[in-house]
Order: C-alpha cells, then structure tokens, then sequence
C-alpha cells in the first residue's frame, strides 16, 4: 500500500517539478519516436501514421526507432534518459506506465517522475472469447458453467503479467471462478489453439481476433469495455453480457521526457491531438483494430494514475510473478 501512496503522490507532483528553460524554438531537428514493439505490429503501424503529419506540423522529420524487448523496459529508460527537450518521445503502453512499476521491485526509470504525459492515443478493448461449438452465449452463461466445475476450466492468454493475462485475472476475480492459466508465446498461438479446440477459453485483444472471427473459428462473448466498440459493434460489452464493471483496455499514449518545458508538452498535445481527430487519420487507425482516444494532458495523468490503482489490486490478488 505504501508503494502504491508513493507512486500516486509522486505522478500528482511530477507535473510541478521544476523544469527546464523553454527553448527558444521547438523543435531545432528531428524528433525521435521511440516504441518498444518490432516492426509490423498494431502499435509501429500507428507510429507510422501520426508520423508523417506531426512531422509536417512541427516542421522537422519525425523518425520512428523500434526498441523492442525487455517488457518495454528497454525503450522506457532510453526516453527517461533523454534531453528534456521534446526531441524524444515515446509511445509508451499499459506495461510501461502502469503494470511494470508493479511487477518489478527495482526500474532503471521512474514511471512518475522520469515521463511528461502528453495525450493518450489508442485504445482496444480485451475480450473473452470461447470455441464456436461451447453452448454458451453470454459472460453470464460462461460464469454459471465454469462455477459449476470449479477447477476443470483452463484459460489461454497471449502471456504471463500480460495485459491479457490481468485482464483474465479481474475477470476470474470478479467472478469468483477457479480456472488455470494457460500461458501462450502472443496472441496469434492462444487463438489458434482456441480455434483448434486445445483451449476452452481465451482472453486477448480484440484487434489480435479480426481473422479468426470473420471465418467463424472462435466466439467472442464480450468486450471489456464501458461502451461497444467501433471495430465489432455487435459484441456486446460486458456490463450487457453479464459481468457489469469488468473493463480492461489495451492502450498506447505518447509521452516526452520528464522535465519537458511545458510550452513544448502542451504543443505536442495540441498536434497530436488534432492529428488523431482527422477523419482519414481515425480510419487508418480504426483498420489496425484500434480506436483512437486523444486526451488532454490532465486527462491523459489521471487515467495513468487511474490504471495503476486499477492493476495494482489485480497484480497482489492474484500473486501474477513476471517471470
């Protein structure tokens, strides 16, 4: 609990900290944007679509740096250990802001204090899905048969302390069900085990599913999400289909080294923001099975402070160990 207070003091006072001197110009040359994803995934895809407009906004190129590994860590201390002038920036996940700060005892960064939240970009609701043959239709009806043999479920997800996994985990919690994880090397393998039949149960992202729900090979039950989203608005969410409060949400937002002047934070906002608002923008983005959710800077610091509480109590509850 201590941990956590700390944290949370220490994300609510990081936005006060001195700062650096406002350049007299921002940027003076190219920016780097750092994730820790290789190149082809949902997360480089998007880089590469706000890239090339920020880079027309700010006036100097804007060039993507995949620094993949380590559970983000990796690219997460690079930024931390950057100028605080905006000319490094990162899309920073879940795992890098929220879950990490939880799983490891000792970070070569600090979460609160080493990142200048700059506006959050995506979102992709988790889902709970089942073989097409299982009987039920609904969370409420999964729960009732799973509580009916304690012990003999088994659930995949696309990793141990993924977001999947925790999502799988509040899941378990709010229902008060007994099942054993099944941990997978990604998404792609848990689904296509789930496919075949070896699994009876997967939770992952909804955007990993879009091929084996179009050709009928699994069932989704259920978003995690408070809304349907955009991307299948014929799944139900799962306040509708049983289990009221459960939401759990993929998402990537951009930050800037902690120290940025304000000035340089508050523009990059206004860009980014602006950028993800655009109509052709948004549909490029919705094809890569994410929405886009831009954020005011307050907005953006109080969902992150949010997500840490939210996975905090889910991590110690369930006794989830990075391995």
């Amino acid at each position: 609990m201590r941990h956590c207070l700390a944290f949370l003091a220490a994300l609510f006072v990081a936005s006060a900290a001195a700062q650096v001197p406002p350049a007299v110009s921002y940027p003076t040359h190219p920016v780097r944007l750092l994730l820790h994803f290789p190149p082809g995934g949902a997360t480089d895809i998007v880089a590469r679509i706000i890239s090339p407009p920020l880079a027309e906004r700010l006036g100097k190129p804007v060039l993507v740096e995949n620094r993949p590994g380590a559970a983000g860590i990796l690219a997460s201390e690079l930024t931390a250990k950057a100028p605080p002038d905006g000319h490094t920036l990162y899309m920073a996940t879940a795992s890098s802001l929220a879950h990490n700060p939880i799983l490891f005892a000792k970070l070569p960064y600090d979460p609160a204090k080493d990142f200048a939240p700059i506006t959050l970009l995506v979102t992709s609701p988790f889902i709970v899905a089942v073989h097409p043959s299982n009987p039920v239709n609904s969370v409420r009806e999964l729960i009732a048969t799973v509580k009916a043999q304690p012990g003999q479920w088994a659930f995949a997800t696309g990793g141990n302390a993924s977001g999947m996994h925790l999502a799988a985990e509040l899941f378990r919690i709010m229902a008060g069900l007994q099942m054993t994880h099944v941990p997978y090397k990604g998404n792609g393998p848990a689904l296509q085990d789930l496919a075949a039949g070896q699994v009876p149960i997967a939770f992952t992202d909804l955007g990993s599913t879009s091929g084996f729900l179009k050709s009928g090979r699994i069932k989704i039950l259920a978003v995690a999400s408070n809304k349907r989203s955009a991307n299948a608005p014929d799944i139900p969410t799962a306040a509708e289909s049983g289990l009221p409060g459960w939401e759990a949400l993929g998402w990537f937002g951009l930050v800037a080294t902690g120290g940025t002047p304000e000035d340089v934070v508050n523009r990059l906002n206004t860009e980014v923001v602006a950028i993800l608002r655009q109509p052709d923008i948004r549909e490029r983005i919705l094809a890569t099975g994410n929405e886009p959710e831009p954020m005011t800077i307050a907005e953006f610091r109080s969902f992150i402070k949010s997500e840490y509480v939210r996975w905090e109590k889910v991590i110690r509850t369930a006794g989830i160990k990075v391995e």
